[in-house]
């Protein structure tokens, strides 16, 4: 039974149990306090797929834009010009959203967003729609290394997707789709179950920088948080615990 304290009512429901048994005072020894090691920075690529490499951030001709401008200007867009992503844009976004400045060996990276820790516990996946350069499909960004594998080509792809995400039309007209999914284990080994609420502040982080830096190359951006887990899920052959989808947005050139 939930412990409970005077003044503390019982929670009534899920959303308000995990914030209630995600309490410190709940929380015990984290696998780190336990001298376990650590989990991989990164999950492996396939070896039997080939990786190639984006353009080097510092290589990119990025128009400067005001941050104040960016800021003002940020907003959710769900229509799209017909007109295809580059790839050195493409870079320059996955880049901004969890891109790699420095990396302490095996055990953390300090990026282009904060997360707890340094924790960084995202994958990030894309789907080209219509990026110059790339095959439609899903592919994976390396972030340590700053290249792309293709994981699936199903031109089926951006149907069922759009479907598990009840429909929203406008994922169909988006240049890409950004996909970030949750190894929560990162997280977790040092923060026990308090770090499954750090998962969610971390997704904030990651698509508000996407959102300012998409106003630098002429795009716009909108968050998509409404969509089926389980379907999503096998959709990018993830078994939903280990990892799991928690959030997405699209990107395209902006329209008239």
């Amino acid at each position: 039974m939930t412990e409970q304290r005077p003044g503390n009512p019982a929670p009534k429901g899920t959303g308000q149990e995990f914030m209630e048994r995600t309490k410190y005072r709940y929380i015990g020894k984290s696998d780190q306090e336990k001298g376990i090691r650590q989990p991989p920075l990164e999950l492996p690529p396939d070896p039997a797929i080939p990786l190639f490499s984006l353009p080097r951030p510092d290589s990119l001709e990025i128009p400067p834009v005001d941050l104040r401008m960016a800021i003002e200007r940020r907003t959710s867009i769900r229509t799209y010009a017909r007109e295809p992503l580059s790839l050195d844009e493409l870079g320059f976004l996955l880049w901004c959203t969890l891109g790699v400045k420095t990396i302490h060996g095996n055990l953390a990276t300090l990026r282009t967003v904060p997360s707890a820790g340094a924790r960084h516990a995202f994958e990030t996946y894309i789907l080209a729609n219509d990026v110059d350069g790339l095959v439609p499909g899903l592919y994976r960004y390396l972030a340590l290394s700053h290249r792309l594998q293709q994981t699936d080509t199903d031109p089926t792809l951006v149907i069922r997707i759009t479907e598990a995400c009840f429909n929203q039309q406008f994922m169909f007209r988006s240049g890409a789709v950004f996909l970030w999914t949750a190894v929560p284990y990162r997280m977790t080994w040092r923060y026990g179950e308090r770090g499954y609420r750090d998962l969610h502040l971390d997704a904030g982080h990651v698509c508000q920088n996407l959102y300012l830096a998409a106003e630098a190359i002429g795009c716009g951006v909108c968050a998509i948080a409404a969509f089926d887990d389980d379907e999503m899920n096998r959709i990018l052959g993830i078994n939903g615990r280990d990892q799991f989808l928690i959030y997405l947005a699209t990107v395209g050139k902006k329209g008239e």
